[in-house]
């Protein structure tokens, strides 16, 4: 976070909670309940939009009015936080990728490759 951003929140910023991720969400309370309300979010440690859960998202860009509650406890069929590795050594490179080697499995039986007549 900018020095700006930080003098920005301490001036004009009304913290309205957290989430599980130790992010903290502001409203700036010259705007609070206006049609455009300002709201932000300042991140714990490394910024990536990607840790912003679902619910605080939607209230960031004016999709809800409530402040979202944290659970607790994530219901069941919720996965755990992954960072986005694109561009990174642990980025997704499905097979064939040239730096997997560039050799993908051969076709099966019900590829026939076009050739011109």
């Amino acid at each position: 976070m900018s020095i700006g951003t930080r003098l920005f929140t301490m001036i004009y910023g009304e913290r309205v909670g957290s989430d599980e991720f130790g992010n903290t969400y502001y409203v700036d309370r010259r705007t609070k309940g206006g049609k455009r309300e300002r709201r932000w979010v300042l991140y714990k440690g490394e910024v990536e939009a990607s840790r912003v859960p679902p619910e605080w998202h939607a209230w960031l860009h004016s999709k809800t009015l409530p402040v979202p509650v944290t659970r607790a406890t994530p219901r069941a069929w919720q996965k755990p936080h992954e960072p986005n590795r694109t561009g990174t050594e642990l980025a997704y490179r499905p097979p064939g990728h040239t730096l997997m080697g560039g050799q993908r499995a051969r076709a099966t039986g019900d590829y026939e490759p076009w050739t011109p007549a």
